[in-house]
């Protein structure tokens, strides 16, 4: 598992794991699903409950869509499991609902899962994760990655290129 410190990339100090069993290319045509999806790919990626991520995930979602706009969700969460924050990537075959700001159908999902105490840190991961997703260039790459290890390579290059 690779941590990124996309700290340097975004301003802030931000250690965001991210393994490469947490990106899955697939057709989920629901909102529900795609949550199950998230929780699952977080659980056997990062070794936390898929049932706990999963009802922590629905919880958060039901204060509000984390649908971000722009045909990005960042569904998210915290667990006493998890020593820092972990990501899960999930590009859907076709757009789906997702009740987003923007009312755009979502076809990139970002799953986030942080330490139950993490505070700021918390804030911070999604700080990143919101920026990252508004780069035009690096969505349109992700769009176009041909598999999962691509889309890592991907994210792990260009972490690890803009923190040298």
């Amino acid at each position: 598992m690779q941590a990124l410190n996309i700290g340097i990339y975004f301003n802030m100090n931000v250690n965001l794991a991210l393994s490469p069993q947490a990106i899955l290319f697939a057709r989920i045509d629901t909102k529900p699903k795609v949550l199950a999806s998230t929780a699952q790919l977080l659980a056997d990626a990062y070794g936390l409950d898929g049932v706990e991520v999963l009802e922590n995930l629905e919880a958060r979602e039901a204060l509000g869509s984390t649908g971000f706009g722009r045909g990005v969700a960042i569904p998210h969460c915290r667990s006493k499991d998890i020593r820092r924050p972990s990501l899960a990537l999930i590009r859907l075959d076709a757009p789906i609902d997702f009740a987003a700001a923007d009312a755009r159908p979502v076809s990139l999902v970002c799953g986030l899962v942080s330490p139950e105490n993490a505070g700021a840190t918390h804030l911070h991961a999604l700080a990143a994760i919101s920026r990252l997703t508004r780069d035009e260039t690096m969505m349109q790459m992700l769009a176009d990655a041909p598999d999962t290890d691509a889309a890592y390579a991907l994210l792990t290059n260009q972490f690890l290129r803009d923190a040298a």
